[in-house]
Parts: C-alpha cells; sequence; structure tokens
C-alpha cells in the first residue's frame, strides 16, 4: 500500500468536490456535475490503492471497484451505483450541448459526491490512514 499514492488521489478528490461546490454556487451547473464525477473518481482510486490495484482509464476503476471493494463485501453496492451514476452524468455535462442540469440536480450530485467521500473516508481510515493525513489537503495539488 503506497501511502503517499492514496493520499495524494484522496487530496484530488476532496479539491474536486470543493470546485464542484464553487462551481454549482456560481452557476456553471454543468462545470459542477463534471467536478463532482471526478471527486467520485479520485476517491474511488484512493479506495483502490489499499489494494495496490492501480487504474488508468475511468472505466477500469468502476470495474476494479465493484472487483475488489464490492464483491468483497468492503464497499456497498450503492456506492458502485452511484459511481456509474456519476460518469453518466460527466458525459451528458461534458459533451452534450443539449443537456442542462437545473439547480436541484446539480445539488444532487455534489451531495451523491460528497456522501461517497465521506464513505471512502470511512474505508480509508479503516484501512490505517489517520485523520490528519486525509484532512491535509496540499494546495499545489
Amino acid at each position: 500500500m503506497n501511502r503517499e499514492t492514496i493520499i495524494g488521489e484522496w487530496h484530488r478528490a476532496v479539491r474536486s468536490l470543493g470546485a464542484a461546490e464553487i462551481l454549482m454556487r456560481s452557476d456553471y451547473r454543468e462545470d459542477s456535475v463534471s467536478r463532482s464525477y471526478y471527486a467520485l473518481l479520485h476517491a474511488a482510486k484512493s479506495a483502490l490503492l489499499v489494494h495496490d490495484v492501480e487504474t488508468s482509464s475511468h472505466s477500469a476503476v468502476r470495474s476494479m471497484f465493484g472487483l475488489h471493494l464490492v464483491r468483497t463485501g468492503e464497499i456497498e453496492r450503492k456506492w458502485a451505483r452511484d459511481l456509474a451514476e456519476g460518469v453518466d452524468d460527466r458525459l451528458m455535462a461534458d459533451y452534450s450541448v443539449h443537456t442542462h442540469f437545473s439547480d436541484r440536480e446539480t445539488q444532487q450530485e455534489y451531495e451523491r459526491a460528497k456522501g461517497f467521500l465521506d464513505r471512502i473516508r470511512q474505508y480509508l481510515i479503516a484501512n490505517g490512514l489517520t485523520d490528519q493525513e486525509l484532512d491535509t489537503v496540499r494546495r499545489d495539488g
């Protein structure tokens, strides 16, 4: 388990969630939805790294999350569904000029990501990371 890489992915997740909130409050809804997804992605990657599972694509993250965390019973199935829904919404937000998210939908995306990060944080702590490691988010990325 490479703690530094796990923490690095975790910090990216936290920063993406912060960006999603700023964008949501500034009425950049589609950009907020996209950042909410990236919060999910980086949090999922941090959890996979507990098992030394590195991924190089978005689809690999989803697949490995299910295989190494959900099927083993370490993470509940609900969180895999949230990850899958997040990627679908991110694709629409980033690539469909006909898709527009309401304030309510944008808030739901943000709340889904926030809940996901809360669950992954619990998982990381249960696997030996500390509050201090997870809370000290570097500003330089």
